[in-house]
């Protein structure tokens, strides 16, 4: 029984780790994360609930935005968005990947729109938003703005500023536009905005000082929201606030946490910081060099769900008849992987990670890399995916193959096995001893057989992030009802696939490529004899069911992995232990030996 015990035991340990990884793997991160945040934040600010333009401590944070407040006197409550666009005077933005507009009231960026990303696999629903203004169901926006000096009555544009249009009409990547605006005091702030190719803003602020005094304020970014994205508890993805430091660190706090952790504040002067969603992100970079204070918070309402990402320069002293410039970028859009990688390979610190590649790294990225070269090739991922298994296959054919011969040999030692264990069956310790010797003098491996379930685990789950995480995933496409593989199968056994006007509740959902991925599972089991034990047999019998109603809701990209590596399985054995002159049990353990027998006839 050796084998089969190995076998259950690695079984049962595929299991484990598929449903409880995260909790062995992700909750450790977050205490290592948390804790490196409280070392790394010594004094933790609190939130500055200024105007923009006002005199604050040099201590102080940027404004906090409140996106509750009403309109013209009317109750708080949330209005249409075209109302809400309504409100202000805009800059149109345009381009292939954005649509959009910039509000001149505040110069903020509120109105952001991916047209390339639809909410739902059909190209015809509405497009994806990312920024949304105030007053909205669920307002999200970045905007730039200035603090002063401590003591200054200095007029400097806030929230309710009203800016003019210097140069441009409409801001595209081929044409930036210069906004202006006068305190009437000698004080004068030009803002070129522009839009490269995809999702990165340039915002250069030239501050011209012709007052005849000194001028010190303190430049600020910001990007706050209202509410988190559906989903956003999810233990292997990373949503909420993230930073990368070079001085201090990776900095994440997960929405739900947000209120716990406490505002977060730290020093550097380089790298990024914002908030990331799945597949979405808005990011700030400070100009490289520039040291700034960083700051993550939650709204102390707890009724409130508002978080805001910002960051402080140092304080900018502009000499009279003087001028200060300073450049800060906003990433808002799709976490495009191969744009994310070219923010990073530019120089922005350590960008590439703004998408969750999770601890296993080294085994998620080049997953992505080879199922992204292919699915380039064939145009379709669910194909990248069946030939990525044929690779991994045959990467670790040798070491699968060497597993399949020792379980050929051990079925094939049955027969003596059955003997030793019926001599001694009265003394346990002398029937192990019996039977190790046997595999010794065999040469035969007794725990070989966990090896081809053992190898697919990490494969498996390096899969799974990518198809979780990547938004290249987002929508693919397979073949027929399969129109999106990062998703389950839409189907279910429970409506006879869709002929019984029913919606079964998600539990029931056990679509085609689930059942299929069970078959094949239940067919490679029946490739080996039935333990002999009727509990084992019982654990063997059922976890093909076990893992159909597990995976059904998992990505469908991840379960046709499954069944073909299954499939692969059962092909790759069953051509060694016909080479072993090994018995196939899997007709005579379905019952169905008498029918495929040579020369036998079913008996009616």
């Amino acid at each position: 029984m050796g084998d089969n015990r190995n076998f259950i035991i690695a079984i049962f340990l595929s299991v484990l780790v598929f449903v409880g990884w995260q909790y062995f793997f992700i909750n450790p991160q977050m205490e290592v994360e948390k804790a490196k945040q409280q070392a790394a934040a010594e004094g933790r600010g609190t939130t500055a609930e200024i105007e923009p333009g006002q005199s604050a401590a040099s201590g102080a944070r940027p404004p906090s935005v409140d996106a509750r407040q009403p309109v013209s006197g009317a109750q708080q409550s949330a209005i249409p968005r075209r109302d809400a666009l309504a409100l202000n005077p805009r800059v149109a933005i345009s381009s292939e990947q954005l649509e959009g507009s910039i509000s001149l009231k505040g110069a903020r960026f509120d109105d952001l729109k991916l047209r390339q990303y639809h909410i739902t696999v059909d190209p015809k629903s509405p497009e994806v938003s990312l920024f949304s203004p105030a007053h909205t169901q669920t307002p999200y926006f970045s905007e730039f703005g200035f603090i002063a000096a401590p003591g200054s009555n200095v007029a400097l544009p806030g929230t309710s500023s009203e800016w003019q249009v210097e140069a441009g009409t409409k801001l595209t990547p081929q044409t930036p536009v210069t906004l202006r605006w006068d305190n009437g005091q000698g004080l004068v702030f030009h803002r070129k905005i522009s839009l490269d190719e995809n999702f990165l803003f340039t915002i250069a602020d030239r501050i011209e000082n012709n007052s005849g005094n000194a001028v010190t304020l303190y430049p600020y970014g910001l990007v706050s929201r209202m509410g988190k994205p559906d989903g956003s508890s999810y233990y292997i993805l990373h949503e909420g606030f993230i930073g990368e430091f070079p001085n201090v660190g990776e900095q994440t706090i997960k929405y739900k946490n947000a209120a716990d952790d406490g505002p977060v504040q730290v020093s550097d002067s380089d790298g990024w910081l914002g908030m990331t969603d799945k597949y979405w992100a808005a990011a700030l970079i400070p100009q490289t060099g520039e040291t700034f204070i960083a700051n993550f918070s939650e709204h102390p309402d707890p009724a409130i769900e508002n978080y805001q990402a910002d960051f402080r320069y140092d304080a900018q002293t502009i000499a009279a008849g003087g001028s200060l410039d300073l450049t800060s970028r906003l990433f808002a859009g799709a976490k495009v992987t191969k744009v994310i990688n070219s923010y990073h390979d530019a120089g922005i610190y350590k960008f590439n990670l703004l998408i969750d590649w999770g601890w296993f790294w080294f085994l998620t990225q080049p997953m992505f890399d080879v199922l992204h070269f292919f699915a380039q090739h064939v145009g379709n991922f669910g194909i990248a995916i069946l030939i990525v298994t044929v690779l991994v296959k045959l990467v670790f054919f040798p070491l699968a193959n060497k597993s399949y011969v020792a379980m050929s040999r051990m079925k094939k030692l049955q027969p003596e096995m059955e003997k030793l264990r019926e001599r001694y069956k009265d003394d346990k310790m002398k029937q192990q001893q019996e039977v190790m010797e046997l595999y010794k003098k065999e040469k035969v491996n007794p725990v070989a057989g966990c090896l081809p379930v053992l190898i697919q685990i990490p494969v498996f789950f390096s899969l799974y992030k990518v198809l979780f995480v990547t938004i290249e995933m987002r929508h693919a496409p397979f073949f027929g009802w399969i129109n999106d593989l990062s998703a389950p199968d839409p189907t279910s056994i429970f409506n006879l696939f869709g002929l019984i006007p029913w919606d079964p509740p998600s539990m029931l959902m056990i679509g085609i490529w689930p059942l299929l991925m069970g078959f094949t599972m239940f067919v490679q089991q029946r490739m080996n004899p039935l333990p002999a034990d009727p509990i084992q047999a019982q654990i063997f019998t059922w976890m093909p069911v076990i893992f159909t109603f597990m995976l059904a809701s998992f990505p469908a990209g991840l379960v046709i992995y499954w069944a073909w590596n299954n499939s692969l399985s059962v092909l790759q054995q069953g051509v060694i232990m016909k080479r072993q002159g090994v018995k196939i049990e899997i007709f005579s353990n379905l019952g169905l030996e008498r029918l495929f027998a040579s020369g036998d006839k079913p008996k009616s």
